[in-house]
């Protein structure tokens, strides 16, 4: 068992730490001054189901981050295992929205289509997390499909197999 104390210089071993809670992959996506804009995520919880409230987290370090965290309106759209490729281009490019079936909603906001679930939001609040914004929203719709989730663990990017009934 590995065991540090939390500082400048043990950043890495505590994201190894961290990294061994297995996280869903979202594509959050805005409509920006730019046009329809998107980032891949792993920092979403859901927080209240009286009233419907989620969470999710922006790096401060993001080009991205200022269209996130200044945005009223905003979709969580949870990737399905066989959506890899999405999340992969949103990571990379913002806009990386050709190949992918999306509209807007009525805030402008791109929602893209044939996800595992997706959750159009409103932001409450946001709050300062150190090298994250806390962003707390209402959600005021959502929608999902069956089928087995895209999941992030220990850096790697994998899908879910559930564990038969004993």
């Amino acid at each position: 068992m590995h065991q540090i104390t939390p500082g400048s210089d043990t950043q890495r071993e505590l994201r190894d730490a961290l990294g061994r809670f297995a996280t869903g992959i979202t594509v959050i996506t805005t409509h920006s001054e730019i046009g329809p804009l998107g980032i891949t995520a792993n920092s979403f919880a859901s927080v209240s189901l009286d009233p419907p409230l989620i969470l999710w987290s922006p790096a401060k370090h993001s080009r991205r981050f200022a269209a996130f965290a200044e945005a009223m309106h905003f979709a969580v759209h949870v990737m399905g295992a066989e959506q890899s490729e999405i999340a992969d281009r949103f990571s990379q490019n913002g806009t990386a929205f050709q190949g992918c079936d999306w509209q807007p909603n009525d805030h402008k906001v791109p929602l893209i289509e044939d996800c595992l679930a997706r959750f159009e939001c409103d932001t409450l609040a946001t709050h300062d997390g150190g090298d994250h914004r806390i962003v707390v929203a209402r959600v005021s719709r959502a929608q999902w499909r069956d089928g087995e989730p895209l999941v992030f663990s220990q850096g790697r990017v994998g899908d879910f197999t559930p564990r038969l009934p004993e």
